[in-house]
């Protein structure tokens, strides 16, 4: 772990001399695609009448839409450029995240927990919890889970600071009000809807983006071949292999072994993250009928297996031009690795283009924060604790208010990510906070019917303790050695389950569990009328049934192993 004491410590903003060379046409680009967002925002506003429409879009949408939407909300910048610098640090292990930290539970989101997601009618993943468990639960993963959006969304919008700053010489401050301006007004003007749209938009500006990007990288190294032999004469030939030196005991650039990489990230941040950030999950919530439901995340997932290699690669061609990357003596930062790529190789139009994803990328990010927090606060908190009752009207105003606090405080949290060199790592170590614990809880929920309504509040509270005792106490005070952040956040999100899951059994022997007709449709091997929902016209083709498509994706994923594994 680095600290501000450590050799090669350089703090979390870019280098200064990453000043791109935009012109008029460059601008141009980036001025019309802000356009085209608020364009977005004004034509989805007229599809706004009810709170449903605001916050879930009237559950409306195609499953190709909302599939677009689910991947590209995750695919933030902070993914783009926290991805890259792990590369550039770790190296080919970067695939780790994709192939077995997301298509498994992606899968699994769509197949088996969507049908009680959306056949429950639930507006959030916390109104789940309501109905399984109680309303300590329910409160307590509210607050968490708005407190962790509003961190994540201060990630995002940190991160587009130091960039824009770094890459067109705006200050820190303008390119935040700049990027808060446009959230605050599309989200405002026509709620989900209209954050979806966009999203679909960014997806497409994001890939034109980076596509150009990694092919020129490759170009520059000779290709494929010309870095993977650079990379092994610099950093040895683990770097670019996914399990080599993984052994346990054995030592290796991400300091975690298969044990820990595989229960760590691919089962508990994984599964942790897809199956409950509601980020992700609200995007599927606001599809248009079951089916389209459970294939939103299943169509998200094919793009996601190859994604990788836009984000890993220009990493990778990084670490290999610049062999001190990451400390003093490079001048660079892990995170620098695509900025740098877009200065040196990039020329002007197409760099406007990279720009303009770069800072699509980070709006997508902070507006699937957002607009989560604002469906949370309004209907899991406000609506549920505080004012209750009121009419359709009040709450949707309410939502456009909480919106605008949300950017706010997103500002205010932003520049707690400055200690971290690397933002993956920081992205990860709140997931092991907020997604892990309330993970445990549904999975126990959701296949143990015993499971008590106390037992969910308890679970919740202990594994979110457990985590952070884990990080802050005995990572950071050194009582246990654990070579990097992201080996630490493995760690703590296993310290999590575990503790989530021991404390909601022992709670559960000692606490009356729910009675078992209030438990359709809410526990596996039940069904609710919801969930019976007859399959639309045209449903039996191929690509519109759910277990096809999910189980290609893991074979996929699979596959795609093979070529790192040797």
């Amino acid at each position: 772990m680095q600290t501000p004491t450590s050799p090669g410590y350089a703090p979390a903003y870019l280098a200064a001399e990453l000043r791109l060379p935009t012109n008029a046409l460059d601008y141009t680009i980036l001025a019309i695609y802000f356009v085209v967002v608020l364009g977005i925002g004004f034509a989805a506003r007229r599809s706004v009448k009810t709170s449903l429409d605001f916050f879930l879009s009237g559950r409306s949408l195609p499953a190709w839409i909302t599939g677009l939407a689910f991947i590209s909300a995750n695919l933030a910048a902070t993914e783009i450029l926290g991805m890259a610098a792990n590369s550039a640090q770790y190296g080919a292990y970067t695939v780790h995240w994709y192939w077995i930290g997301a298509i498994p539970a992606m899968v699994f989101l769509g197949l088996v927990m969507m049908p009680f997601y959306y056949g429950s009618k639930v507006r959030s993943v916390p109104e789940f919890l309501l109905l399984r468990f109680d309303k300590g639960a329910h409160l307590l993963s509210s607050i968490l889970f708005a407190f962790a959006a509003i961190l994540i969304a201060g990630v995002n919008l940190y991160a587009l600071a130091i960039v824009v700053e770094a890459l067109l010489g705006w200050p820190q401050w303008v390119a935040i009000v700049v990027a808060g301006f446009f959230v605050l007004a599309y989200i405002t003007l026509g709620g989900l809807s209209s954050a979806i749209y966009n999203e679909v938009l960014q997806f497409f500006v994001i890939l034109a983006a980076l596509i150009p990007l990694v092919v020129l990288s490759l170009k520059k190294v000779g290709g494929w071949d010309g870095l993977t032999h650079k990379l092994t004469e610099t950093h040895g030939a683990d770097f670019t292999t996914a399990w080599g030196g993984t052994g346990i005991g054995h030592a290796n650039p991400l300091g975690a072994n298969w044990l820990t990489i595989v229960l760590g990230l691919g089962f508990v941040l994984s599964f942790g993250y897809w199956t409950t950030n509601f980020a992700e999950v609200q995007r599927a919530l606001s599809a248009k009928n079951l089916s389209a439901a459970q294939r939103t995340p299943l169509i998200a997932a094919f793009p996601k297996i190859f994604i990788v290699f836009l984000v890993m690669i220009p990493g990778l061609v990084a670490a290999a031009v610049v062999p001190k990357i990451g400390t003093s003596a490079s001048g660079l930062q892990y995170n620098d690795a695509i900025p740098y790529l877009m200065q040196e190789l990039l020329p002007n139009g197409v760099l406007g283009i990279a720009v303009t994803g770069l800072l699509a990328a980070f709006m997508a990010g902070m507006a699937a924060n957002v607009s989560s927090f604002n469906t949370v606060f309004t209907n899991d908190i406000w609506a549920k604790y505080v004012v209750k009752g009121r009419e359709d009207s009040y709450y949707v105003r309410f939502g456009r208010l909480i919106t605008a606090i949300g950017v706010l405080a997103s500002v205010g949290t932003a520049f707690l990510a400055s200690s971290f060199s690397n933002i993956m790592s920081y992205l990860q170590t709140l997931f092991s906070f907020f997604n892990v614990p309330m993970f445990v809880v549904f999975i126990v929920g959701m296949f143990w019917k015993r499971a008590s309504v106390k037992s969910g509040f308890w679970g919740l509270l202990a594994g979110t303790t457990a985590a952070m005792v884990n990080y802050f106490v005995l990572y950071k005070k050194d009582i246990i050695h654990i070579p990097t952040d992201q080996g630490a956040n493995f760690v703590s999100a296993i310290a999590g389950f575990v503790a989530g899951a021991v404390v909601m059994v022992a709670v559960t022997l000692f606490t009356k569990p729910k009675p078992e007709a209030a438990l359709q449709g809410l526990v596996y091997g039940t069904r609710s009328p919801g969930m019976a929902e007859a399959p639309a016209p045209g449903d039996e083709a191929w690509y519109r049934k759910p277990a096809l498509l999910g189980w290609g994706a893991v074979v996929l994923a699979a596959a795609c192993y093979i070529p790192f594994s040797f």
